[in-house]
């Protein structure tokens, strides 16, 4: 099953998300303890299309427990970058 993470950073997080991003690529390199495989993914950025404002992942997994542990265990969830993050199943229609 697919399913779209949905997590934007905590105002003023972008110090912390760069001092992190090494640590979170390296996790994102290994995603098979989780049972997830990442289709898609990449930061979110503002309105000038640079500044990076939280992170959005499209995954294959077996189930929503498995999806949330994995958010769970991502760098950047420790560190508290992102607000609440929403993880909503999902159908590809196209693409």
């Amino acid at each position: 099953m697919l399913f779209a993470i949905h997590a934007v950073d905590q105002p003023g997080a972008l110090g912390r998300r760069l001092d992190h991003y090494q640590a979170h690529k390296a996790f994102l390199a290994d995603t098979a303890g989780f049972g997830v495989t990442i289709v898609m993914s990449g930061p979110l950025v503002a309105d000038d299309g640079e500044t990076m404002i939280g992170s959005l992942f499209l995954v294959e997994a077996p189930d929503r427990a498995s999806v949330e542990r994995f958010h769970r265990a991502d760098p950047f969830h420790a560190a508290d970058i992102w607000l609440p993050a929403t993880i909503t199943g999902f159908i590809r229609r196209q693409g």
